[in-house]
């Protein structure tokens, strides 16, 4: 494990670059399998299904039948943890409901605003190297709290063409309408567009690879929102003293085997804590059946000896994480000091994996230093807020000279006039 000791300032770049992948023909590529399904729909979204994911399929739709299979194999164990982590999550998005309220912002003028739900959205659930069914109830979940009228998922099926029943059993319960077999750019498209069996949707969500990423940025430029800009996952862990070595080494490969593009990086003013937690990451990652991945992914990770705690969460904040652990005895006295981040996990025993599946907070949050910027996904992603203005003939009396002067200033007379013939009646 690379443990970098005390650097200076000017060298924090280096250390705090994200991985990237070469991406010279990747838009070129998207592209070409975003307008063959905008074009031929089901078919072509069939054919690339043959040429990504091996599977020969003759139609997408998940059945009913096939739900109540996946239904039957899911083990009562694995059902009873998906009851209870779509409870919290639930308990946590439904405490995100806003009570909105009407203002009288002068004599006559009422605004107020109301919060409208996404008619229509789909979810992207990638398959890959592992069945990501937990990020069917992070997004699911909201999505019908907020009142969405049609939900919608995607993810790639199986070699035997099915998909993993433990996607389809967190879809029922979370309240998914229909699951679409399809996976990568063909399934951004179908969502984005709309095919014969496909519903467009409004709203994109979910992560996926780099393809997927560059479909949904494009796709959003012209035809539909998503959720976030997303990258490979990351942690940063803040520890001091009081850490517990083994606990920071098991959330830093926690997150290094999501991928081979995963980061992990620890910040800590203890030379004795980074020593110790390299150890640990090295006995532990013996131990695990994704080694390889973790492996990978350590070989851009670092350890980091900073000269105090302040420090650590200036550089932090700059680095501004996708998940960040606070490993410490003071957790809830420093977590003032985070800036920049998209879920914080405060203390010894607020381990990443808690959030991931269970806790009740969202585990889709922005990446790649966009915590700067955007929010992790919430109720609000999937509703929109409108304004409302009710003017009686007193509001007009109070505000509609500040209107004329303001329109005439901006050399907009046809809004000036809009006041003023209303203005001249009110007088008549």
């Amino acid at each position: 494990m690379n443990i970098i000791k005390y650097p200076k300032r000017e060298e924090y770049a280096n250390f705090l670059q994200r991985p990237h992948k070469d991406s010279s023909d990747l838009v070129s590529v998207v592209s070409q399998i975003l307008n063959d399904v905008k074009e031929a729909g089901d078919s072509a979204v069939l054919n690339y299904e043959e040429k990504f994911d091996k599977v020969k399929l003759s139609s997408l739709l998940v059945t009913e039948e096939e739900f109540k299979r996946a239904e039957q194999s899911i083990s009562e164990e694995l059902k009873s943890a998906i009851h209870l982590a779509h409870s919290n999550i639930s308990c946590f998005h439904k405490a995100q409901r806003m009570q909105f309220v009407e203002v009288e912002t002068a004599p006559g003028v009422t605004c107020w605003q109301k919060s409208v739900a996404i008619e229509k959205v789909g979810l992207y659930i990638p398959g890959g190297t592992a069945p990501l069914f937990s990020t069917v109830l992070m997004l699911a979940t909201p999505a019908k709290i907020a009142g969405c009228s049609e939900i919608v998922l995607c993810s790639p099926p199986l070699k035997d063409g099915s998909i993993h029943p433990a996607i389809m059993y967190a879809a029922k319960v979370s309240g998914v309408d229909k699951i679409y077999k399809c996976g990568g750019v063909q399934a951004i498209a179908a969502m984005a567009y709309g095919t014969e069996s496909v519903p467009k949707v409004s709203k994109i969500f979910g992560p996926g690879n780099q393809y997927v990423t560059c479909a949904k940025q494009q796709v959003s430029m012209t035809d539909v929102a998503i959720d976030m800009p997303a990258g490979p996952s990351e942690v940063a862990i803040i520890a001091d003293a009081t850490c517990h070595p083994k606990y920071v080494a098991a959330d830093m490969l926690s997150q290094a085997e999501h991928g081979l593009d995963s980061q992990s990086i620890l910040f800590t003013d203890c030379i004795e804590v980074a020593e110790s937690v390299a150890l640990e990451i090295e006995k532990q990652l013996q131990q695990l059946s994704r080694k390889s991945l973790a492996e990978a992914s350590l070989q851009h990770s670092s350890i980091v000896v900073l000269n105090s705690m302040s420090e650590a969460f200036d550089i932090c904040n700059e680095y501004a994480p996708e998940h960040l652990i606070l490993a410490m005895d003071d957790a809830l006295k420093w977590s003032g000091n985070v800036v920049n981040a998209g879920s914080v996990f405060l203390g010894h025993y607020s381990c990443e994996s808690a959030g991931d599946y269970a806790s009740g907070t969202n585990h889709t949050l922005p990446t790649s230093g966009y915590a700067k910027a955007y929010s992790g996904v919430n109720l609000d992603s999937f509703s929109r807020k409108i304004t409302f203005q009710y003017l009686t003939p007193q509001g007009v009396e109070s505000i509609g000279h500040a209107v004329e002067i303001m329109a005439q200033a901006e050399s907009l007379d046809a809004h000036s006039n809009a006041m003023t013939i209303r203005i001249k009646d009110l007088k008549k």
